[in-house]
């Protein structure tokens, strides 16, 4: 069900949303966190849908904050529920004009009581999402460093304004590779590694963030270069580990299929895809205390590891 609320204010909102769970069921009893999303218009419906399927494991309400300038001040909003909303309950604010000046008390109107609160920005962050208005009431803060600003030094920007509570999808999206190398190295032999080569597309921050994490835990150099797109397109390529007893090679000959080689080891294929945004989103949601391993890769490796190798 989507009721429209045109030219509306917060406190209607709200009151429609009571009115909405006593008259037609829905009940907000469940609901385990709020997730305020910050977007533009074009963009919401994609963040919509992944907080709707994440909302099957994680039953949430969803805010959704959309500002526009406008010489009239102007709040649109739309509540969704039952069908048209997961398990999940979405209200949908347009702002407008002097309307949208204030993000801060467009939301917390609409918040659910003694619930944590998440915010998401899928694209344009602000500048230090721990001080923004949205951030400063939410426990945990998600970024996106793989969408706009597109901009070299956006992970160097995230390490400079991290605080505890951060994270970003682009290190999310690591966390199937992070698996299968660990499993690897839990295998005998046990040799160390005195080597790590990490390799990926341009358009792809996972791919350093993959390389800092790495250097991270095997205190080793790392070797890591952006292919060019003609070469790879989309995601992590493949990452080298080399031992005395011969390489660990993971590396993916097509999107979404792995190739593992090991010395002494007959080949394995693996599926590895890259993963949806409603796979990411859901993974983020599980824990709401700080991530504290993605903040020492995006300050304290990110340090360590160097500048990319240039392109063969």
């Amino acid at each position: 069900m989507i009721i429209e609320l045109p030219d509306t204010t917060v406190s209607k909102v709200a009151r429609q949303l009571v009115s909405v769970r006593e008259e037609g069921g829905a009940v907000a009893l469940g609901r385990v966190l709020t997730l305020v999303i910050a977007t533009r218009h074009g963009l919401e419906e994609e963040a919509i849908d992944a907080a709707n399927d994440a909302s099957r494991e994680h039953p949430m309400r969803v805010i959704v904050l959309m500002t526009s300038d406008a010489d009239e001040p102007r709040l649109d909003a739309q509540i969704r529920v039952g069908g048209d909303a997961g398990a999940s309950e979405v209200v949908v604010l347009h702002a407008r004009g002097d309307a949208a000046s204030n993000a801060e008390s467009l939301v917390t109107g609409l918040l659910l009581p003694d619930a944590p609160v998440v915010a998401w920005w899928p694209d344009d962050p602000p500048q230090v999402p721990s001080v923004s208005p949205l951030g400063g009431i939410a426990q945990r803060r998600i970024t996106d460093a793989s969408t706009r600003p597109f901009s070299t030094d956006r992970l160097s920007t995230l390490g400079d304004s991290y605080t505890p509570g951060d994270t970003d999808l682009a290190w999310t999206r690591l966390t199937h590779w992070r698996e299968q190398l660990a499993a690897v190295l839990d295998q005998p032999p046990f040799d160390e590694v005195t080597g790590v080569e990490v390799r990926g597309a341009a358009s792809s921050p996972s791919t350093a963030l993959l390389a800092a994490w790495l250097r991270l835990m095997l205190d080793v150099p790392v070797d890591w270069r952006y292919e060019s797109p003609e070469e790879w397109e989309h995601g992590i390529k493949s990452v080298r580990l080399a031992r005395a007893s011969g390489d660990i090679v993971l590396e993916r000959p097509s999107p979404g299929v792995a190739l593992l080689t090991q010395p002494g080891q007959p080949d394995h294929d693996l599926v590895l895809p890259r993963r949806t945004l409603r796979e990411c989103l859901a993974e983020e949601l599980r824990r709401l205390d700080p991530d504290v391993l993605y903040g020492r890769v995006i300050t304290e490796a990110w340090d360590l590891l160097g500048p990319p190798a240039p392109r063969e």
